[in-house]
């Protein structure tokens, strides 16, 4: 049966009665009169309510507790106050004459729309003083959003509270469930704060839909390890199982199985190889020619990518740079070119092509087990097609765990990770032509060292995989390509795509120096939301890993009680079992 307005009125006035609304009070910030009973109990980041007449029509103004302060203007006198100094409390004087202040920011109100729910509107006036004010519990928040309860999804706790915080996180494309276009989350906090936990959930939140798809490029292999069931700390959520009961197909991908497809890959990592170290050409313009006219000679004589891990084709390589027309190309004078020759006959070729040869080329070799090109696994995961009806999870790990045997570093993590972004820009491109929307989320690990702020000059790579986030941040959303950016600082990311994110969680470790001048650049003038910010303890300060409390601060469109863009705080689950009963996943 519909719920009625009365049901909603009969659930608050059975809830506990904090205080009521004082002045001076406005629309952006109330003052609240703390009532004697509940002065003693905790209230700063509770969620409350209160009802009030706007346009003849009832209204339910929701928001939290930012601050109390106590005020005793007898004690603020300075006779009293020599006398306090003198017996320490005026019996008649001190806690009987003291009043508690609140502040509480507005951050959703809602009005009846029907007898099917209520919708959201605004508030336009401030209500009178001696309004009550009720602590919101979940009872109460079930009743207010009740149409929508499918589409809700819980991360946590209201923070300091009991109530959980509802969110939602819809996928990309138009429909049921739409947002109808992408958008770019980012996630940030010292390391212990709680993030990567934090981006799982909401990766598990987006797996509900299954014409969304999912890619994490993984650079520590952090979410890959989850799901081989490897899994650490004391937050364990069973991935794997998840996925499957979402009944959502997931595949990794690792540098042993990803196959590079480039001529141009193959050149700038062999670049970065000691191969040409060891045949006396340093790093600069010299190797870059070497590699380049090695590159185009080895097409010219049709030799293929996937080819390049066999010893005839590294034949066909060291008689092309035994070639005194190719040495004179990269090397002009005599002199270098006389060193060269030396090494290289040296050299031993069989020796040459296992060390330093092959653990390059083993990166385009098509043939090894469950191997796939790049090109072929994000056509696997984006095609947008509509028999493709389940699309699946995509995690790429690129740590070094995974690489034993070829050749790998930081610059080459770069070049792939690179070559990853180019596919998934291109194909964005190429669908939104299509009049097709992509409805799929990257999650970026580890974005401070994808695209910092400040990149070295030399470091070429580096600077190409930011220049493409950045493009990506601003281009991709119309696309239906969002991202997720995880970063362990704020102050160090890119501003460019910070400016671009919509919707941001805070947590721990952001509240000195530098961390906190960006974030007050992002939160704006919202004191009192800083200041509740600042209370953030360490996770990691808790007396055992049972009682650890993982706190953030939320900014954007993710909850229909942050629709007025104030910022919401929350206690993220530090239990599975509460995680899964909360979201119906258990």
């Amino acid at each position: 049966m519909a719920s009625t307005m009365q049901d909603l009125d009969q659930i608050i006035d059975s809830t506990e009665r904090l205080g009521v609304i004082g002045s001076p009070s406005s629309t952006s910030q109330l003052t609240l009169d703390i009532l004697g009973p509940a002065a003693t109990r905790k209230l700063v980041g509770e969620l409350a309510l209160f009802r009030y007449l706007q346009d003849s029509a009832h209204h339910y103004a929701l928001g939290q507790i930012t601050e109390v302060q106590l005020r005793n203007v007898w004690h603020e006198d300075p006779t009293m106050r020599s006398l306090i100094r003198q017996r320490g409390r005026v019996e008649a004087v001190s806690e009987r004459q003291d009043t508690h202040l609140g502040k509480m920011i507005i951050s959703a109100v809602f009005t009846k729309s029907g007898p099917a729910g209520y919708e959201p509107s605004i508030m336009g006036t401030v209500p009178s003083t001696g309004t009550h004010i009720h602590l919101v519990n979940d009872n109460v928040l079930e009743e207010l959003l009740r149409p929508y309860a499918d589409q809700v999804f819980y991360l946590g706790q209201v923070y300091g509270s009991q109530p959980k915080l509802p969110l939602w996180f819809k996928h990309f494309d138009r429909g049921p469930d739409g947002a109808g276009e992408a958008y770019h989350l980012g996630i940030f906090g010292k390391t212990g704060s709680g993030k990567s936990v934090l981006a799982k959930m909401i990766l598990l939140a987006y797996a509900r839909y299954p014409k969304m798809a999912l890619l994490v490029i993984d650079p520590q292999g952090e979410f890959a390890g989850d799901l081989r069931g490897g899994a650490t700390g004391e937050f364990q959520l069973p991935m794997v199982e998840l996925i499957k009961a979402l009944d959502k197909n997931y595949y990794i991908l690792t540098v042993r199985n990803l196959v590079l497809d480039r001529w141009e890959l193959f050149e700038q990592i062999l670049f970065e190889s000691l191969f040409f170290e060891r045949l006396t050409i340093p790093k600069g313009e010299n190797r870059q020619l070497a590699c380049s006219i090695l590159c185009d000679r080895l097409q010219k004589k049709k030799i293929k990518l996937k080819e390049l891990h066999q010893e005839n084709a590294f034949q066909v390589a060291w008689e092309i740079l035994a070639d005194e027309k190719v040495q004179k190309i990269f090397y002009r004078s005599e002199g270098p070119r006389a060193r060269f020759n030396t090494a290289l006959e040296e050299a031993e070729a069989k020796e040459f092509y296992h060390e330093h040869w092959k653990p390059v080329a083993e990166l385009f070799r098509e043939d090894r087990p469950d191997a796939r090109t790049v090109e072929k696994a994000l056509g696997w995961l984006l095609n947008p097609n509509p028999e493709n009806l389940k699309r699946p999870l995509l995690v790429v790990d690129l740590s070094k765990e995974q690489a034993e045997g070829l050749f790998w570093n930081d610059r080459i993590q770069s070049l792939v990770i690179k070559r990853l972004l180019d596919g998934l820009t291109q194909t964005a491109e190429y669908f939104f032509k299509e009049r097709q929307s992509l409805n799929a989320l990257v999650v970026i690990d580890e974005a401070h060292r994808l695209a910092p702020r400040e990149v070295p000059k030399e470091d070429d790579a580096a600077r190409s995989v930011r220049a493409i986030l950045r493009d990506a941040a601003r281009t991709t959303r119309k696309y239906g390509l969002g991202w997720l950016f995880i970063s362990q600082t704020l102050s160090s990311l890119d501003l460019e795509i910070i400016q671009q994110l919509r919707i941001f969680f805070f947590g721990f470790g952001l509240a000195l120096g530098q961390e906190f001048q960006a974030l007050r650049q992002l939160v704006g003038s919202a004191g009192p939301a800083l200041d509740l910010y600042q209370l953030f303890r360490d996770p990691h300060s808790s007396f055992d890993p049972t009682s650890r409390t993982y706190s953030f601060m939320t900014i954007g469109p993710v909850s229909p009680l942050s629709f007025s863009g104030t910022p919401l705080f929350f206690n993220a689950f530090n239990e599975v079992e509460a995680f899964l009963k909360a979201n119906r996943l258990a």
